[in-house]
């Protein structure tokens, strides 16, 4: 009987569930190209006799605003080929074709405007493709698609794309050439195809075949593409030399006998790009330019952690998912209070010299090591094996020193080989899945000078893969796990272990602890998620692991290590219109940390909700709750101290982002329920679209912040019996800050913009209330009295004892005011296909010099006067296919 009802009730489910599943699947099941016999003129204008025959796809379905429902306007797609290259003709029929929001911007930049988008699996495996896109203004998209749903936009094929607009709408034409796709050699092709219109004032998306908004799966869930036959892959060659004129002029060096605030820079050299068959492509340079266009936002960083910035040099964005690891399968990485280290993190290639440098009144030390050359191979190996790899070599670097008007040389950056190989394979059409990453950095020291101060060697290893629980693919558990070796001197291993990333010589831990005879340090990681990939119901929940000896740092990006972190989280959307919103998303988790000695680290709640309205405004609320925890950073390396209770609330609300006036408020706040922290911030941005060419944004934001324990300085003082023979100082801080950016995009065609960029930053710090540590896993601190503590108006002078007045220490007065403004100005053309002409202009200015208090206008002024470095460039790349 029991058997009976539970099967009355699940039978329904299952059939109604199946019935949605087969509404949601495409109209058709097929869509054919056919063989061009004319020539085509591509000028988006469909006038050629294939664009008029009977092969045309009109069967789209609605995901937004009614999912599922019947388009508003017509569309109709056509595909052709011939020996060389694959087209693409869409119609888009519109009755209202003076309201088509047609916007013009530079490649691959997003724009609110109409589009026509073409996906494809050229290799058939259900998991990966392309997709390249024309919006109504002629602005060209392209990139890569992985993993069944994600995409990235960092590859840029060499293909073409038209559009243009009359009475009954508009149209794109595109074409592909076949040089630019991996695909299988065979007679007749089989491919997957998708395609995506947007109808922006209806904030309309047609797609052929979509995702249902409770569901999983994107290219798995495309139609085949037939009728291609006979198309031998062609041999993929290309060869992008270029040259380039620079030259600095650096007022801040103009007293500087090695500079002389002047620099010039000429350059030339080659890049290469050869594909081994189809599904193999290698990229190699021969004296790179490996400058990037966009400056990096300046930063005022307080903490123990590194920042981090993201890449923008196009050699090592373009294919960057490949690299991706740890993240397969699920649909969702989420971490709370967990940093997931990064095997791979390419601006260690080429960065800043990193050597110590001796004493001197002027130097001339370089802002890049100079990369030498690099390859890069990508592609399919057969088993359906992903595959990646990059090696790069960088040169010695010297820096010129002068000292009392001696002058003198000394590295501070030596030889190194950088290497990267990653592999993962997708098993039964991507329901499993495995992988590996390996990574190896060797340096060659010419001189001892810096041996202590970098890493003899680095490598990592580790493995990560995913498996589907059940045939719906509703669940799926993903995992990785590696590790690492470095070595060096033992100074150097000594140095590792103090760094910040480790802190061994925490004199409270008794898991770890500083071996001065060691040449090499271990450690893993590792971490296992289950995800739910389907259905209105939210669930993710992960545990993982860093072990203290861990270290990825020499061509990886981690945060921390010493970490086990777990947490659950579960959460509801609503994707159906009701009467307070569109769709609603809310997700609440819970959280903790703990080091290797049992100590929590952190413990919390996190709420986080989306509500998008019926008016496309839309609103972000994030919110998190902190319960008493022990910090083993705080102290730089000393003893534990303990965090009180506290809680934050973020939120944002931004307005239709399709309007040419588009708003977004942000707000956060922070408060300890014990201490004085207190944490705010206000933002503000602006997008302004006056034309449809061009876009004005500004974005600002003020922060106060008011830190009861920000920390100082660490001194020995065997006296200091209570925290282990050293006192920690910390004070209150009173910061205010003050940051904007602002963009400028204006694009006169397709293929010529002009981009502008200008971050002002100016921040203040006052340090006050100094003290130090009571006792270790408290809150507990001892302000200085006005006996023990002392100030000349340039450093500060602690006697902890005033019995005992030899027992004195000093430092430098800490407070700042930070003045800094960094822009630039870039005109691109690319006057022919793959091939384009760069001028820039950078300017980077700053100042140190300290006010009593917060004041914009005088920050202002003084900014504005300061000495600037400025550095013009030209350069210009050849694009040729052979």
């Amino acid at each position: 009987m029991r058997f009976l009802v539970l099967f009355s009730v699940i039978s329904p489910l299952v059939l109604f569930s199946a019935v949605l599943e087969d509404i949601h699947k495409p109209r058709i099941e097929q869509v054919i190209a056919v063989r061009l016999d004319e020539k085509i003129r591509l000028d988006g204008v469909l006038d050629e006799r294939v664009w008029q025959n009977g092969q045309g796809v009109s069967e789209f379905r609605q995901l937004e605003p009614r999912e599922g429902a019947a388009p508003t306007e017509r569309t109709v797609v056509r595909l052709a080929y011939d020996d060389e290259a694959l087209y693409v003709g869409a119609r888009m029929y519109d009755s209202a074709p003076d309201s088509i929001v047609a916007l013009l911007g530079r490649r691959d930049v997003e724009l609110r405007s109409d589009l026509f988008v073409l996906f494809i699996d050229p290799y058939y495996d259900k998991r990966s493709g392309f997709y390249f896109a024309v919006n109504a203004g002629g602005t060209r998209y392209d990139g890569t698609l992985y993993n069944d749903e994600m995409r990235d936009s960092s590859w840029d094929g060499v293909w073409e794309g038209r559009a243009t607009r009359d009475d009954a709408g508009w149209c794109a034409e595109l074409r592909i050439p076949f040089s630019q796709l991996r695909f299988k050699n065979s007679g007749d092709l089989k491919w997957g195809v998708n395609f995506l219109r947007a109808i922006q004032r209806k904030n309309e998306e047609l797609f052929l075949a979509y995702t249902p908004k409770n569901s999983s799966g994107f290219v798995s869930r495309f139609v085949d593409l037939v009728g291609i036959r006979d198309i031998q892959p062609p041999r993929h060659f290309e060869l992008l030399p270029y040259v380039r004129g620079k030259a600095e002029f650096d007022r801040t060096q103009k007293d500087n006998p090695f500079h002389g605030g002047k620099k010039t820079a000429p350059a030339v050299g080659l890049d290469l790009k050869y594909g081994f068959g189809p599904n193999l492509t290698l990229d190699a340079t021969i004296n790179p330019d490996f400058g990037q266009v966009e400056v990096d936002p300046a930063v005022v960083n307080l903490s123990d952690f590194e920042t981090f910035y993201e890449e923008k040099r196009p050699f090592f964005i373009e294919g960057a998912s490949i690299f991706n690891f740890s993240r397969g399968g699920s649909r969702n990485n989420w971490g709370f209070n967990w940093g997931n280290p990064n095997f791979f993190y390419s601006r260690r290639i080429g960065r800043a010299p990193q050597g110590g440098t001796p004493g001197y009144d002027y130097a001339d030390i370089p802002q890049a090591t100079t990369i030498l050359g690099a390859g890069k191979l990508t592609g399919k190996l057969a088993g359906n094996w992903n595959i990646g790899g990059i090696l790069a070599a960088t040169g010695s670097e010297k820096g010129r020193f002068m000292l009392n008007g001696h002058e003198f040389d000394q590295e501070v950056e030596p030889q190194a080989m950088y290497g990267v190989f990653r592999g993962q394979r997708e098993i039964a059409k991507g329901r499993h899945g495995i992988g590996f990453i390996s990574t190896l950095t060797s340096r060659n020291f010419k001189e001892p000078a810096i041996e202590n101060d970098l890493n003899k060697s680095a490598y990592s290893f580790g493995m990560d893969g995913w498996t589907f629980l059940d045939k719906e693919e509703m669940w799926v558990v993903s995992s990785y796990f590696g590790g690492t070796k470095v070595t060096g001197t033992k100074q150097r291993i000594k140095n590792v272990q103090r760094s910040f990333m480790h802190y061994f010589q925490r004199p409270d831990a008794e898991h770890v602890n500083v071996d001065t005879s060691a040449v090499s340090l271990g450690g893993y990681s590792g971490r296992v998620l289950l995800n739910k990939q389907k259905g209105a119901v939210i669930f993710n929940t992960a545990f993982g692991v860093i072990s203290p000896g861990f270290n990825v740092n020499d061509l990886g990006f981690m945060s921390r290590t010493d970490l086990i972190n777990y947490h659950v989280s579960l959460g509801y959307k609503w994707t159906k219109p009701n009467r307070l919103a569109r769709e609603i998303w809310l997700i609440g988790a819970r959280f903790q940390s703990y080091d290797y000695g049992k100590n929590k680290i952190a413990d919390g709640y996190f709420g986080f909700g989306v509500f998008t309205f019926h008016n496309y405004h839309n609103l972000k609320i994030r919110m998190f709750r902190t319960r008493e925890r022990m910090d083993n950073r705080a102290t730089r390396g000393g003893p534990l101290v303990m965090q009180p209770r506290g809680a934050m609330i973020e939120a944002n609300y931004g307005t239709d982002s399709r309007k040419p006036i588009v708003l977004s408020f942000q707000g956060r706040f922070y408060s300890s329920d014990v201490v004085r922290d207190l944490y705010s911030a206000l933002g503000l941005d602006l997008e302004w679209k006056p034309r449809p060419n061009l876009n004005i944004s500004i974005g600002t934001e003020y922060m106060v912040d008011d830190e009861f324990s920000q920390y100082v300085k660490q001194v020995q003082d065997e006296t200091a019996l209570q925290t282990f023979g050293g006192r920690y100082i910390f004070s209150r801080l009173r910061q205010n800050q003050l940051s904007a950016d602002i963009r400028v995009n204006w694009t006169f065609t397709p293929k010529l913009s002009l981009q502008l960029y200008m971050q002002p930053l100016i921040s203040h710090g006052d340090y006050l209330d100094f003290k130090e540590l009571a006792q270790p896993k408290t809150y507990d601190y001892h302000i200085y009295t006005e006996d023990q503590i002392s100030f000349d108006g340039d450093n500060y002078h602690v006697t902890p004892d005033p019995n005992n007045p030899d027992n004195t220490f000093s430092f430098r007065n800490p407070d700042f005011h930070f003045k800094s403004l960094r822009g630039n100005a870039v005109l691109r053309w690319e006057y022919a296909a793959g091939s384009t002409l760069y001028f820039v202009w950078t300017q980077d200015r700053g100042n140190f010099d300290y006010y009593n208090a917060f004041s914009l206008g005088a920050s202002m002024n003084t900014l504005l006067t300061a000495p600037a470095n400025n550095i013009f460039m030209i350069k210009l790349t050849y694009w040729w296919n052979g």
